[in-house]
């Protein structure tokens, strides 16, 4: 994505409120061997940056028709209240040096230790910290954990990586995620709830004993009246 971008020479609180008012959102561009410098983005391209923030996605940003610079977002600051974009970082990269980045996990199937053995999928960690090339970043790492079984855990080293390209920094023993049996106290809340399910599907008595058994009693102090 192609980046437009302003210098900005004021600074401070009172001139980024100016600048989000005239829907620009103020950001920074460092790194690279290059001077950080103070810049102003369009607020909607902006937003389509954020979006791509979990991809580790490579820019090109362009100061005012100069040369476009490769670069990537690597903070950001947004108002909690009104969810407004209000500051961003973006570091420059050179394709030809590596670089450290996180890369987010992606869990997918349902795990064995879950759909037979009535188990709990936890999620652990979401990313894993890599090192590598920028043009060698995984987008994002997907795993199958349908064979998860209970006491079964899906470590950082387990995840598909190519180590010809990518290093991985995190702890290769570092859970991601398992499959846990559930908790005595998990167990006796389901209990009752077991227990109204079986109720529920237990034939119940037919009517007509019912009504049978109430005609005999009838009958029965009928003939003691009769006597």
């Amino acid at each position: 994505m192609l980046i437009e971008a302003k210098r900005r020479d004021e600074r401070g609180k009172n001139a980024a409120r100016r600048l989000r008012r005239e829907g620009r959102v103020p950001a920074v561009l460092y790194g690279g061997g290059g001077n950080a410098e103070a810049l102003a983005i369009g607020a909607g391209e902006a937003q389509q940056v954020l979006r791509t923030a979990e991809h580790n996605i490579i820019h090109e940003v362009r100061v005012e028709g100069g040369e476009p610079a490769r670069a990537m977002l690597k903070d950001w600051l947004v108002d909690p209240v009104r969810g407004d974009l209000l500051h961003m970082d973006l570091q420059r990269v050179a394709m030809d040096v590596i670089i450290r980045v996180k890369v987010r996990v992606h869990t997918f199937g349902e795990p064995q230790g879950v759909k037979v053995q009535g188990g709990i999928f936890e999620r652990v960690a979401r990313e894993i910290e890599v090192e590598c090339l920028p043009g060698n970043i995984p987008d994002e790492i997907h795993f199958d954990v349908t064979e998860l079984t209970i006491g079964k855990q899906l470590r950082a080293g387990d995840l598909p990586l190519d180590p010809a390209k990518v290093r991985l920094l995190t702890d290769p023993q570092r859970v991601i995620a398992h499959v846990v049996a559930p908790s005595k106290e998990e167990e006796a809340a389901a209990a009752p709830e077991a227990a109204a399910a079986v109720e529920a599907a237990a034939p119940a008595e037919p009517e007509v004993i019912k009504k049978g058994k109430k005609e005999v009693e009838e009958g029965e102090e009928g003939e003691g009246k009769g006597e």
